[in-house]
């Protein structure tokens, strides 16, 4: 190998480790992939699915109601939806969601959801009230309270197994 040949091959090596780099830092701080344990979010997220999160959505943007979110809670991931905003107070009467005492319809839920009535305090600023979409199988805010912003993760993107669902 001459001097040129040499040169080429360190240069396209560190071609491919920077790379490399490039794809494990995307990887950490940007997206992520997250597996769904447990029947909480069916039938929107089945046991097994498999979601992409972005990890930066909420660091420059805003959490939305209906967002599904990433959270940690007592060392464990959970997946969620966002239901209940900063200011606002939560109720469900006979099935229905009421957003500040307004009916608030949720179109993503089978029609065969049945949520028992509750109602929340006032939600803090900074913290969110999550559900699970299977609420009558769903450990979530009724259960640990408001999720504060620090403690979500991110927003999944779109769900990448199974494949064509």
């Amino acid at each position: 190998m001459d001097l040129r040949g040499i040169t080429e091959f360190f240069r396209d090596t560190f071609k491919y480790i920077v790379v490399a780099i490039l794809v494990f830092l995307l990887f950490i701080f940007v997206i992520g992939l997250h597996q769904v344990v447990g029947p909480s979010m069916s039938p929107t997220y089945k046991e097994g699915s498999v979601g992409v999160i972005n990890k930066l959505a909420y660091k420059f943007g805003e959490i939305k109601r209906g967002d599904i979110v990433i959270l940690s809670e007592s060392e464990k991931y959970m997946i969620k939806r966002v239901i209940g905003l900063p200011g606002e107070v939560i109720e469900y009467k006979n099935n229905r969601l009421y957003i500040n005492g307004v009916e608030y319809k949720e179109d993503y839920l089978n029609d065969d959801v049945i949520t028992e009535d509750f109602t929340s305090k006032l939600i803090p600023e900074g913290e969110y009230l999550v559900l699970g979409d299977n609420r009558s199988d769903s450990n979530d805010s009724r259960d640990y309270g408001f999720v504060p912003k620090k403690q979500i993760i991110g927003k999944v993107w779109f769900k990448i197994w199974p494949l064509g669902k």
